[in-house]
């Protein structure tokens, strides 16, 4: 299910990132008491009071200057998050009052249709608050909200507000144990950094020049949906524009939302990453290979323009390359094609069907406690702060991608490379080259276990300190 997006702007320095971490309740943006610290959009998956939706923190709205290339940039991507997110926060400083800038972003944003709240935020005197933000009425933008993120005050009266204004949620069925595919097409995204080829890999999976190629990178700005049919299975191919770098920006203008692509991301079942041959794993590869696995979807690494690269670099060293550096998704199925000849691309296809298999398998519950035992026995786990870690049982609880829970006796202690390794061993077994979940939970009845334990060792401790002082009345007396 697609999440609403929440996107958080105005000018410089009001506090948008410091509000952005408070509601992720995180650290995720980089805060600094200095203006234009954020220049590209920083995203967040966060739950508020149950619902759950996306935090896009934009960097500032300023006007455009001459000694600043970026500022025309920074708020071309901040009017893109606008256009895409479901509610905007309007931030303001509560201290400094209402500035041109304000007044500015505030005539964008009376524009636009989405819902709006207008925050003033660094109101940290809670008896000074609502006459502080009095002032801001005259922006003529509703009712506004003082918080002040820093302290957290009347955050929640913010989140409150916020919920009123999405749109209502779908119900959301609950999968069945033996789920299975959607009776739909199976989307496929074909996502990656500017001018690696996805469209023109596009057309080669599609026979025929569906989508405008040009050498210009950003020439795709919207995504496009295909459909076709392969081996009776029907799919939509999803043409994205490319997510370039943060540090790209300043040589060219970006004349796309990033947004749409990670949205198709969010939309489709499988992701086909394109990198390119010649320049292949650099950060901004690795960044959407971990959005790709964040959102749970299938991954395939698709290395385009091969013709360029093949016989200087023997495509086994190239993919161990490859995997060492994308090693967090290096379950992921890696193809090396040349979508300008056509080479290899219908591989594509096959592999994209064998994954949507594979993000609805069932695993035996047998077979997984087999598994278990194997894994605890081979590799024991850990003493921690004294207590001996043990694993009772596993199950498969969900599907899309496949999910297990781990029944354990203390579920916030299992380490992380514990937790990576029974991972592996589970990909291993059966095979998955998708995405996994894996759950640490308590027993059920585990509380009143520990509660009788305590009982007994707190009895046994009584008739120890019993027996003792019986047995010292009982010592004869010295002569």
């Amino acid at each position: 299910m697609r999440r609403p997006l929440v996107a958080i702007v105005g000018r410089p320095n009001v506090g948008k990132s410091t509000l952005f971490n408070r509601l992720a309740r995180r650290r995720r943006a980089i805060v600094e008491n200095s203006p234009g610290v954020t220049r590209d959009r920083h995203l967040a998956d966060v739950e508020l009071d149950g619902r759950p939706v996306t935090l896009v923190d934009t960097g500032g709205f300023v006007p455009d200057s001459k000694e600043d290339p970026l500022a025309h940039l920074v708020r071309q991507q901040a009017q893109a998050a606008v256009e895409a997110c479901e509610v905007v926060l309007f931030v303001c400083d509560g201290r400094t009052g209402i500035t041109p800038g304000d007044e500015e972003v505030a005539r964008y944003l009376r524009k636009q249709t989405r819902p709006l709240l207008l925050v003033v935020n660094k109101c940290d005197s809670h008896r000074d608050a609502e006459a502080v933000a009095a002032e801001f009425h005259r922006l003529g933008l509703g009712d506004p909200i003082p918080v002040s993120a820093e302290h957290g005050e009347n955050v929640t009266t913010l989140v409150d507000a916020v919920l009123l204004r999405l749109p209502a949620a779908a119900p959301e069925a609950e999968s069945p144990p033996t789920a299975e595919p959607p009776d739909r097409p199976l989307r496929v995204a074909i996502v990656g950094r500017p001018n690696v080829g996805k469209s023109t890999l596009v057309n080669a999976l599609l026979g025929e020049e569906r989508v405008i190629v040009s050498p210009l990178a950003g020439t795709t700005r919207d995504p496009i949906d295909t459909e076709l049919t392969w081996k009776g299975k029907r799919l939509t191919l999803t043409d994205t524009a490319g997510i370039r770098r943060k540090a790209a920006i300043i040589h060219q203008v970006e004349h796309f939302s990033v947004l749409g692509a990670v949205r198709a991301i969010e939309d489709s079942d499988v992701a086909v990453l394109v990198l390119d041959a010649t320049e292949a794993g650099v950060d901004q590869d690795l960044k959407i290979a971990a959005l790709a696995e964040e959102k749970g979807r299938a991954l395939i690494v698709c290395v385009n323009k091969w013709d360029l690269v093949r016989g200087i670099k023997r495509e086994e060293e190239f993919r161990a390359e490859l995997k060492w550096y994308l090693k967090w998704v290096a379950w992921a199925p890696m193809l090396f094609v040349t979508a300008k000849t056509g080479e290899r691309v219908a591989r594509i296809l096959d592999v994209a069907l064998e994954l949507a298999g594979q993000q609805y398998f069932r695993a035996p519950t047998p077979r997984l406690n087999r598994l278990l035992e194997h894994v605890t026995s081979e590799h024991p786990l850990p003493v921690v702060r004294g207590k001996a870690l043990k694993l009772y049982y596993v199950a498969q609880v969900g599907s899309a991608p496949p999910a297990f829970a781990f029944m354990c006796n203390a579920p916030k202690d299992i380490p992380d490379r514990y937790a990576r390794y029974v991972g592996n061993h589970l990909r291993e077994v059966f095979g998955l080259k998708v995405p996994i979940r894996l759950f640490w939970r308590e027993r059920p009845g585990q509380k009143q276990r520990d509660e009788r334990a305590k009982r007994f060792v707190a009895r046994e401790e009584s008739k120890r300190r019993k027996l003792k002082k019986r047995q010292r009345r009982r010592r004869p007396t010295a002569d």
